[in-house]
């Protein structure tokens, strides 16, 4: 019997190798931190802040997303929005994570090639 420590492990790294494409999808709607926790645990993507934060940062440096403080409200807040790298980066991830789907599917079905 496998035990809910590996499980989780292995659970957990599945998402993080895929926080970075469901992040940027989503971020094609310009959004803050927190809205964006709420959006994407609403999907059934349930990210930990301490995982997103981090990760939005890195994505801004790397010049995948751009961001922008709203300060028209009561407190001001940093808005995501996924950029035309962002994108062109997004559309190789999208192509690469099907063809990994459908790998996986082929050996779940018992294709032989």
């Amino acid at each position: 019997m496998v035990s809910e420590e590996i499980l989780r492990t292995h659970l957990q790294e599945l998402r993080r190798g895929t926080a970075v494409v469901a992040s940027l999808v989503a971020l094609r709607r310009p959004d803050y931190g927190y809205a964006l926790l709420q959006r994407l645990a609403a999907h059934g993507f349930p990210v930990d802040a301490n995982t997103l934060y981090p990760l939005l940062r890195r994505l801004e440096e790397q010049g995948l997303l751009t961001s922008e403080w709203n300060t028209e409200e009561s407190r001001p807040r940093k808005f995501y929005r996924i950029s035309d790298e962002g994108e062109t980066v997004l559309a190789r991830l999208l192509d690469d994570l099907a063809a990994v789907q459908t790998s996986v599917a082929g050996l779940i079905e018992g294709d032989d090639r």
